[in-house]
């Protein structure tokens, strides 16, 4: 069975990030709006037809059967440089676009993260209080020494710490401690 509420909630965050999406992408500079455009064009089916169309009609052009002078005979050397043009700048638009692809995603990187860290404090916080609500009623199922680790807060700091420190270990450098953190135990 299907929870509207959640539902609801789902779909206020798709529309919220779907409409900061929209007005980031309206922000851009007309440089990366451009760029934005051309490699989607670029990245389609009709625009590798239309370069094959073009480069097949460049060549039966070109191959001195018709009954004017090629102006580009074999080996092609003006088709060779607008190919290489062609290539220069859609690598370049390309690239303007991968940029601005990876700032997003690096948003949306900090963004996962900063939810994370405030969905485990929340966490954190509702285990202090069903605890608290466990004591008070003279209730200790459930609680041990796993529950009194998991209810200290969790410092992003010593986490990434310790993830260098078992990175260095893995490269082969000389351990500083083999102990967590005591808020990653």
């Amino acid at each position: 069975m299907r929870n509207s509420s959640v539902l609801d909630v789902v779909q206020r965050n798709i529309d919220s990030l779907l409409d900061h999406e929209r007005k980031a992408l309206e922000q851009l500079p007309f440089e990366e709006r451009l760029a934005e455009r051309i490699t989607t064009a670029a990245g389609s089916a009709w625009f590798l037809y239309a370069n094959v169309a073009f480069f097949a009609a460049w060549i039966v052009l070109n191959l001195g059967f018709l009954p004017f002078k090629p102006f580009d005979p074999y080996p092609y050397g003006l088709l060779t440089m607008i190919v290489s043009l062609e290539a220069i700048i859609l690598a370049i638009f390309v690239l303007v676009s991968q940029n601005r692809m990876q700032v997003e995603s690096d948003r949306r990187a900090e963004l996962d993260v900063q939810v994370n860290l405030l969905t485990e404090y929340e966490i954190t916080q509702v285990l202090k209080l069903t605890v608290a609500i466990a004591r008070k009623l003279e209730c200790s199922v459930g609680y041990d020494a796993e529950t009194e680790a998991l209810m200290k807060e969790i410092h992003p700091e010593d986490v990434l710490e310790h993830i260098e420190q078992r990175r260095n270990n893995a490269k082969g450098a000389k351990p500083e401690s083999e102990e967590l953190p005591p808020a990653v135990n």
